[in-house]
């Protein structure tokens, strides 16, 4: 087969890397990609926002599948459109990419199905604002409901807070657009893990359970991120907490799907936090995590071509991927200021080093420019291992993360803690 990755980020990169040693797969092509993928997979410009574009390119690129990483062309409708042309894709149809593109679409879906989520108020203008407020004990989640790359979502720990952070929502000023209507959420205590599938509409499989890091700095202390780092571990989750979680939130939102007449094709990534009262829904994610795909797609083997076309197609076949026994860690490196303002164009060394250690490094924000890689994002690069242990894995993780400068960059230290801290 010949692939189109769509995106460009170190999701992205980890889908290629994987697809390239599938044994179904002869080329692999990424639209725009970056200067890691580069090295893996044929780049092309591209923008993400034409859906003609794209078709245009998997029809001149005589592609068999097409792969969508980022959020926004789901949302947009790129699946709808590519199924129209008869191109096989791994996507859900614009309808059921509500569930990520619209909180408040999410929240009343779930409630109309009793699936377990946290208490909300929809908010459509400061009036409203001001009279939801006082329903709710502190700390709230004040979110936006449309896309806001990972940062619509703030904690507010005051009334004072939370109405203005709201305000400044609805204006527009914080998040442009994605804002002008919120959802006022109840704040969930517990552990937060990542519960990833894939749908090809009727069947599902369910991926090893990850657990993302938010928060911009140790101890979960700082502002929301896209993610500064994940590991894979099967010991995340027991067996009779991951049955509860197919059986209250999978299984009912699968079926609600089809029950609206937009079965779910596609990864569908549910945000979930384990609770005094058991597990709830956060969000939900119609596309892979970033950074969890990267210790995903690092802890697998087999055939990754085939069982993504297995989706497309609508005959799921599970059996053509495995998973290796030890964990998997990664690690971001950011730039100074995400996820608020950074610099871009600072000079990358080490990551050759880094890579020859042991550990992949999967870019996010990188370019290349002269021989040398250079920043131009938030999230820059995800360095990724695996061990016997989750120990083993994120030691070798943070030693290939000492082999990599540039100046300014950020990174947690305690990636996987609450891990090693489960199993001693």
């Amino acid at each position: 087969m010949k692939i189109l990755v769509i995106g460009g980020g170190g999701r992205e990169h980890a889908l290629v890397w994987r697809l390239r040693q599938s044994s179904s797969v002869d080329q692999v092509y990424c639209a725009p990609g970056n200067a890691g993928i580069a090295a893996e997979a044929s780049c092309i410009p591209a923008s993400l926002a034409s859906a003609d574009e794209l078709i245009a390119l998997a029809r001149t690129l005589s592609v068999d599948l097409t792969v969508v990483g980022p959020e926004a062309p789901l949302v947009a409708g790129l699946g709808d459109a590519f199924e129209a042309e008869r191109l096989p894709i791994v996507a859900p149809d614009a309808f059921a990419a509500q569930l990520e593109g619209s909180k408040i679409f999410a929240k009343q879906f779930m409630a109309e199905r009793d699936i377990p989520t946290a208490a909300f108020a929809v908010v459509e203008s400061a009036d409203d604002l001001a009279a939801q407020l006082d329903r709710f004990e502190y700390p709230i989640a004040v979110k936006a409901d449309g896309l806001a790359a990972g940062k619509g979502v703030v904690i507010a720990q005051t009334r004072a807070e939370a109405e203005t952070t709201g305000r400044q929502m609805l204006s527009g000023d914080m998040v442009p657009g994605a804002g002008r209507r919120l959802v006022l959420e109840e704040f969930l205590r517990g552990e937060e893990l990542s519960f990833i599938l894939l749908s090809d509409g009727a069947k599902h499989f369910v991926f090893p359970p990850t657990q993302d890091h938010k928060p911009a700095f140790d101890n979960d202390e700082g502002p929301n991120t896209g993610g500064m780092g994940a590991y894979c571990d099967p010991r995340i989750l027991p067996a009779d907490l991951n049955a509860t979680i197919l059986d209250r939130i999978i299984e009912p939102t699968l079926a609600g799907m089809r029950d609206l007449g937009h079965p779910f094709r596609g990864f569908l990534y549910v945000g979930v936090m384990i609770t005094a009262d058991g597990p709830k829904v956060l969000e939900f994610n119609v596309r892979m995590g970033d950074p969890e795909t990267q210790p995903l797609m690092h802890r697998m083997r087999g055939d990754l071509g085939g069982f993504l076309a297995s989706a497309a197609y609508g005959a799921l076949d599970s059996t053509l991927v495995s998973w290796d026994a030890g964990p998997t860690a990664c690690v971001v490196l950011a730039s100074e200021g995400y996820p608020g303002p950074y610099a871009k164009g600072r000079t990358i060394t080490g990551i050759a080093e880094a890579d020859a250690s042991g550990a992949k490094v999967f870019h996010a924000g990188t370019l290349l420019r002269g021989g040398l890689y250079s920043t131009s994002g938030g999230r820059v690069l995800g360095v990724t291992a695996g061990g016997e242990s989750l120990a083993k894995a994120l030691e070798k993780a943070y030693a290939a993360v000492e082999k990599i400068y540039f100046e300014g960059m950020h990174y947690r230290t305690d990636i996987g803690r609450k891990g090693l801290a489960r199993y001693k």
